[in-house]
């Protein structure tokens, strides 16, 4: 059921109150003597009162119950004509349903912001767009440019130093280090272990540097520690994959 807010309540008890003041004198002084009020003074329009007057005839049986039609439709033309709407506001005794009724069962007063979009097309046609623009740069690239490709592998001979790919140097950088099972299960495995439990540890939504200093902190740790093992596997270990000064022994890897 939908709750009457208190100050329609209490104008509706102001309102009865006036109404059963103003009907106990006429009740005193007899039928008689009693008069309806005018439309000014209970500001009900003259066509409803012709109506009321029609239906109290017809219930009495009186004589009026013939003419009740013709009267109303005559009261009602001329209301119509000459008497202004009924006034609205807090001196109106009609009241419109929504100001009973809350807002909130009708319709929604509060816009949620909406800060997504939809993965298509939105996300999906730049990425289409963006691999294009790749895929054609690579296609015009390799025509022009040949790529520095080595000769054909000698099982019979092994490079000195041989070394990894520049992506896993970093990888045969800890071999050197550590223990196998450390440097190629235990680091790693801790290290992306971390970098999956970061969006669970650091939940603020915001996007600012200064509000995600955990976040940023470990991804930044992570990168520059295996970015320092790569630069130190491709710089500065020679043969024997023993440690060098690359100004003074030479560089030894290719790009």
């Amino acid at each position: 059921m939908t709750e009457i807010p208190e100050h329609l309540r209490k104008r509706a008890e102001e309102a009865r109150a006036k109404a059963e003041t103003a009907d106990a004198p006429a009740a005193d002084t007899g039928a008689a003597d009693a008069s309806p009020p005018s439309e000014a003074e209970s500001k009900i329009p003259a066509h409803l009162l012709e109506r009321s007057k029609a239906a109290k005839a017809k219930a009495e049986g009186g004589g009026e119950v013939e003419a009740a039609p013709a009267a109303a439709a005559t009261a009602t033309a001329t209301a119509t004509a000459t008497v202004p709407s009924a006034p609205a506001g807090p001196t109106a005794n009609t009241q419109r349903l929504l100001t009973v009724v809350k807002s909130g069962s009708i319709q929604d007063v509060k816009a949620v912001p909406q800060d997504k979009v939809h993965t298509w097309p939105h996300l999906i046609v730049n990425e289409f767009v963006c691999a294009l623009f790749v895929t054609a740069f690579l296609l015009i690239f390799s025509v022009f440019v040949n790529a520095p490709l080595l000769e054909l592998a000698n099982f019979n001979e092994t490079p000195n130093p041989s070394k990894a790919p520049w992506y896993f140097l970093g990888l045969q950088e800890l071999l050197t280090m550590f223990h196998p099972m450390v440097a190629g299960v235990t680091i790693p495995g801790m290290g992306l272990i971390l970098l999956i439990l970061a969006p669970y540890i650091d939940k603020n939504p915001s996007v600012k540097p200064e509000d995600r200093k955990f976040a940023i902190s470990l991804q930044s740790v992570h990168l520059m520690y295996w970015a320092v093992l790569v630069m130190i596997g491709s710089f500065f270990r020679g043969p024997g994959f023993n440690f060098i000064m690359p100004w003074a022994d030479g560089l030894f890897f290719e790009f």
